[in-house]
């Protein structure tokens, strides 16, 4: 009989473990290194498999659901709502795969036109803490770790079958339910969980370009100092979508030149309010 309950159990917790849950973080953030009291806070989504797991934002599976919507409903760009997409505006505009066969881990985000792809180069060296606690219903145990030009404190629990957490932290024996830098700058707490059916596949418009971690920080610095470059090429050097004709916001056939103009001001407006990211070098 005590056998029997082992195979039991141990298929109970296979079974657990296949299953697709959604672990939602609370994300706050101040992106904007001039302006520290403003602070930007929303959610976004570990999504894990007996694969893989994606962390992404929510409001990007929003944006991404309801243009999906509007393109299969048959009304093309000119059914989209401007204001609704503006609604679901987000400061996480990237994706992080983790891959649980190879153990590797691929960051996506966009720069103008394109997608750029790299597979992430760096291991967390996390230092353990005998020090826990309990944050909502989990015990949890405390570790730290430099990562990216920050100085992290993670705590995670054994409660759960997951060696996982938000963004690129990983690598510590079980779920991080929290973890923050030691400025306040960033912090990802966990809020809730639930089972979904299928991990959905996340929209990709533009050309995906994969490269190495060095040349999408140098791609990145371009698009900041020279916005302008990302919008008139394509391939390696970027470029910019036009925007969608939405219904509900005016616009109607608009100068090519004002549209360019404000374009360029914003694209420099929110290179500047994220003067302040999550990594630092």
């Amino acid at each position: 009989m005590k056998k029997i309950g082992i195979i039991a159990l141990a298929l109970f917790m296979q079974h657990i473990s296949a299953q697709n849950n959604r672990f939602v973080y609370q994300v706050t953030m101040k992106p904007d290194a001039e302006n520290k009291s403003d602070i930007k806070t929303e959610n976004a989504y570990l999504d894990i498999s007996a694969e893989k797991s994606i962390f992404y934002s929510e409001n990007r599976y929003k944006r991404d659901s309801t243009l999906q919507k509007a393109f299969q409903g048959g009304g093309g760009r000119g059914s989209i709502n401007r204001e609704q997409l503006e609604a679901f505006r987000s400061n996480i505009n990237y994706s992080i795969e983790k891959d649980k066969s190879t153990q590797k881990m691929s960051y996506k985000d966009r720069i103008g036109r394109d997608i750029y792809v790299y597979e992430e180069d760096r291991h967390l060296d996390w230092k353990m803490s005998s020090e826990t606690t309990k944050i909502g219903e989990y015990k949890v145990q405390k570790a730290t770790t430099d990562f990216g030009g920050r100085k992290w404190t993670a705590w995670f629990t054994t409660d759960l079958p997951y060696q996982d957490g938000p963004y690129k932290f990983n690598e510590l024996p079980g779920l991080i339910v929290k973890v923050e830098d030691d400025k306040g700058e960033y912090s990802f707490d966990l809020m809730k969980n639930y089972k979904i059916a299928e991990i959905p596949a996340l929209n990709q418009f533009g050309n995906v370009l994969k490269v190495k971690r060095s040349d999408y920080v140098k791609q990145q610095e371009k698009y900041k100092k020279d916005p302008m470059s990302f919008m008139q090429n394509s391939g390696g050097g970027g470029g910019f979508p036009a925007p969608p004709r939405a219904s509900g916001g005016g616009g109607g056939n608009q100068n090519p030149a004002d549209l360019r103009k404000r374009m360029e001001e914003r694209a420099k407006e929110e290179a500047k309010r994220n003067s302040n990211p999550i990594e630092l070098q």
